[in-house]
């Protein structure tokens, strides 16, 4: 992600949906979550801290968009909203996202930048 954000701001994550296959069919019960942890110093202590192997030197802090459960509807474009505190440290956090579905968990991460406040 190249966008850096500052403390105070929201960070948005528009949802790609995929249509099933078979269009009688009923629509899957699906929960999206994503939140942003951190503050690491750099990339390198974050993808450490995700191997479990360095915490945040700051103490943790986390940041979560409330879940959304797709309804289905044809043309339906899910957004989460994570706001950022206003007294968020800045450094590098782990983006983590996952999908909840049928019993199952399909998930990913990234790295999003906060920025001191200018």
């Amino acid at each position: 992600m190249d966008t850096v954000y500052q403390p105070g701001q929201e960070m948005t994550v528009h949802w790609i949906v995929k249509p099933g296959t078979d269009p009688a069919a009923k629509p899957a019960q699906v929960e999206l979550t994503v939140r942003l942890t951190g503050p690491y110093g750099d990339v390198s202590e974050l993808k450490s801290a995700a191997g479990g192997i360095a915490r945040p030197a700051l103490g943790e802090v986390t940041f979560e968009a409330q879940p959304v459960r797709p309804s289905g509807a044809a043309g339906e474009r899910p957004v989460s909203v994570i706001p950022i505190a206003e007294d968020a440290p800045p450094g590098s956090y782990s983006l983590i996202f996952a999908v909840r579905e049928d019993g199952g968990v399909v998930g990913g991460a990234s790295v999003v930048r906060v920025a001191p406040e200018a």
